[in-house]
């Protein structure tokens, strides 16, 4: 049965995004990206991946799920088909097909619901949720696997990791030793207890 696997950048206070949505806070350079892009080249978006001749499908995944304003970041800078070699999953509680583009589709269904039928699905790979914390809070309970990328800032505020709503309590258990870069961004990988 295909995993769900919430794997993101996170500040040291537990941040995936600033205030306003954006990532500027997060690094972008340094040996962290080498191992994100040969561990994980399925989470790079088109743009990314034609430039570095990345073509193959990828390691781990094929569908990502996120959270629409998770997707609406690409929509500024005109990408609205960012994973076009995965199965693209987007929710929202409006109709917003017309603002998306080829091979996204908009679900406005229960996550946890969308979730189940994918994993019962004739997938292969697992699914990656790529954001936002919104989401990820609604799905705590489903998530299997946590992949971290924990960048050393603080924010102080912004996007919390799970979101603002509360969640129960969920155990996860260390999955292999922490990866630290030079960078300064470790990679840590949890399982559920």
């Amino acid at each position: 049965m295909p995993a769900l696997t919430y794997l993101v950048a996170t500040s040291l206070d537990g941040f995936i995004a600033d205030s306003d949505g954006g990532f500027s806070s997060f690094s972008v350079e340094g040996d962290h990206i080498a191992h994100l892009i040969a561990a994980y080249p399925e989470t790079l978006p088109a743009h990314a991946r034609a430039a570095l001749g990345i073509d193959e499908p990828g390691l781990h995944f094929d569908t990502v799920v996120m959270g629409w304003n998770t997707f609406a970041v690409g929509l500024a800078e005109g990408l609205t088909s960012p994973y076009p070699h995965l199965r693209q999953l987007v929710f929202s509680r409006r109709d917003r097909s017309a603002e998306v583009g080829e091979g996204v589709e908009v679900i406005a269904g229960n996550p946890r619901d969308v979730i189940d039928e994918l994993r019962a699905g004739p997938g292969q790979r697992d699914i990656w949720l790529c954001g936002g914390g919104q989401l990820a809070g609604q799905l705590v309970e489903s998530i299997d696997r946590l992949v971290l990328k924990v960048n050393p800032v603080v924010i102080g505020a912004g996007i919390p990791l799970f979101g603002t709503s509360g969640i129960s309590p969920a155990a996860f258990e260390l999955a292999g030793p922490p990866r630290p870069f030079e960078s300064g961004v470790v990679f840590l990988e949890y399982r559920r207890a």
